[in-house]
């Protein structure tokens, strides 16, 4: 039997199939996750967070075309229920540390170029917390989850070209940050 693509199972929940959102929950619980974590470092939030997106996913199914990418459509679920969290909890969006900055840095060189490794992942994680949300999150969707431009411009609302010069933008303004706190 020929899996159904992404689309295909949300345009069956869409029809009344509730059963194949379980399938897309299983597909797409663990980079979610990553999402989430990748955004505030906490990982039973992040479990939450995870769940209310397949709960708005399903309350909101009437409004998928399938003309986009479902993962598009899903992200920007996912960052809806993001901004929601914070801003019915009135908490600062900047409090989070990018841990998997470390997975995607490390290298087995030498001891000095370990720790020299460590250094600048710890710094890299500040300069993340420093940087505005709406910057961090383009630089999580574009490196940590290596989305397509097409794709985050899908989810951020505009087109293609305007998601990679925001990408740009915040890895330019990350790479700025990152070079004064290295020099303190």
């Amino acid at each position: 039997m020929q899996e159904l693509t992404n689309n295909a199972l949300m345009l069956k929940v869409k029809s009344g199939d509730l059963d194949k959102l379980g399938l897309l929950y299983e597909r797409h619980k663990k980079r979610l996750f990553g999402f989430f974590y990748n955004m505030n470092s906490d990982a039973s939030l992040s479990e939450d967070l995870v769940q209310n997106v397949f709960v708005r996913i399903l309350k909101y199914k009437h409004t998928f075309t399938g003309d986009g990418s479902f993962t598009a459509w899903m992200f920007r679920t996912a960052r809806n229920v993001n901004y929601d969290y914070y801003r019915k909890n009135k908490i600062a969006f900047n409090k989070s540390e990018i841990s998997t900055v470390e997975y995607k840095l490390e290298d087995s060189d030498t001891v000095e170029k370990g720790m020299q490794r460590k250094d600048d992942i710890s710094v890299l994680n500040h300069a993340m917390k420093i940087l505005p949300p709406e910057k961090r999150e383009i630089l999580v969707l574009s490196k940590f989850k290596e989305m397509k431009f097409s794709e985050i411009g899908e989810i951020l609302g505009c087109t293609e070209g305007t998601a990679k010069v925001k990408a740009h933008r915040a890895l330019k303004d990350l790479r700025s940050i990152f070079l004064k706190l290295e020099t303190r």
